[in-house]
């Protein structure tokens, strides 16, 4: 994995992360860093995938971009959705 990829992954990550955020309607019950994070191991991920599907990500590449854009909106919206309310009722 080149600086590139590492650089482009992180920008996607970050950028998916805090927009999953905004996008998904209800309650945000997972906490921004956890979104955020998400988004940069999955755009991560997409540099991986696209580099073993034979994309060069050696330079800024549409493909890997969009690879990574779709792992992390994949991930982004999952952890959402799945994050639960810590909060206790109390009688």
């Amino acid at each position: 994995m080149t600086v590139t990829g590492l650089v482009t992954a992180l920008l996607v990550g970050v950028t998916i992360g805090l927009f999953g955020r905004l996008v998904i309607p209800g309650r945000r019950e997972a906490p921004i860093w956890l979104t955020v994070a998400v988004g940069v191991v999955a755009a991560l991920a997409g540099t991986i995938v696209a580099r073993l599907a034979g994309v060069d990500t050696r330079a800024p590449n549409v493909l890997a971009v969009l690879i990574q854009v779709g792992l992390a909106g994949i991930g982004v919206v999952l952890v959402v959705a799945s994050a639960k309310s810590e909060r206790c009722d109390s009688a």
